[in-house]
């Protein structure tokens, strides 16, 4: 899978917080050595991202 453009496009939140989530998202990943990743070609922030915006994991912001 690509990029999820379409969905980054439709998103009317936050970027930087949507941003901050793919980042730290894609760190998990690559520290889990998630199966996942090889299933996308090794593109763990495309995974991530489509992870948020698929609502597959969710996010928030500590104060």
């Amino acid at each position: 899978m690509i990029f999820p453009l379409e969905e980054l496009i439709e998103h009317d939140g936050n970027m930087y917080e949507i941003t901050c989530a793919a980042s730290r998202r894609s760190f998990q990943l690559s520290m889990l050595r998630d199966p996942e990743i090889e299933e996308n070609d090794g593109k763990v922030v495309s995974l991530a991202a489509r992870q948020i915006f698929t609502q597959e994991i969710e996010f928030r912001i500590e104060e």
